[in-house]
């Protein structure tokens, strides 16, 4: 049965460098529905900004967005396209 999935940007802003190692941790547990990633150090601001392209289910996109957000120094966002499709 396939589900269906949306292609989404999740921004990612990390204030506190020690939650970098569970942000990649993260990021790995969903590899799996990575399409991209980009890294931006900005150092004038000592900030990380990441943007992860991902096509994914739905509630996997919510969860990962979630969990990033939850964590301590750490903004999370996704922006949904209005394209559905089913993973194949």
């Amino acid at each position: 049965m396939n589900q269906e999935t949306r292609i989404a940007v999740i921004g990612i802003i990390v204030e506190d460098k020690t939650a970098v190692g569970q942000v990649n941790s993260l990021l790995h547990e969903y590899g799996e529905f990575i399409i991209g990633r980009m890294g931006l150090p900005y150092e004038k601001r000592e900030v990380n900004i990441i943007s992860i392209v991902v096509d994914a289910p739905m509630d996997k996109i919510s969860a990962l967005s979630g969990k990033l957000g939850k964590l301590p120094g750490v903004s999370a966002k996704a922006l949904y396209s209005k394209a559905k499709g089913a993973a194949t």
